[in-house]
């Protein structure tokens, strides 16, 4: 029987896929001109960044147990950074939030 820490690991491991796969899809459907509005990255930057974070996340390879823990840590990281900062911004910008 796996201990409460490693319940905890795994929640936070299958939680990541989905926040990677909406970061992406969000990045996907924003104007381009909304990130230069927002003084952000480009739009193609962080297309680039949330889909290969998407990518990482999702990669049994990647989770947060296997080799590249790494890896996995920090597109988490990045994936959060987007829908905590650059998400907002994109909204207020176009006139949603």
């Amino acid at each position: 029987m796996p201990g409460i820490d490693t319940l905890i690991i795994y929640a936070i491991n299958l939680a990541g896929i989905p926040l990677g796969i909406f970061a992406f899809v969000h990045a996907l459907m924003q104007r381009a001109d909304a990130y230069t509005a927002a003084n952000r990255m480009t739009k193609p930057a962080w297309l680039g960044i949330t889909g290969a974070a998407g990518f990482v996340l999702v990669l049994p390879v990647f989770s947060f147990y296997g080799p590249g823990t790494l890896f996995w840590l920090a597109s988490l990281v990045a994936v959060l950074v987007y829908i905590v900062d650059v998400r907002p911004s994109l909204a207020e910008v176009q006139g949603k939030g």
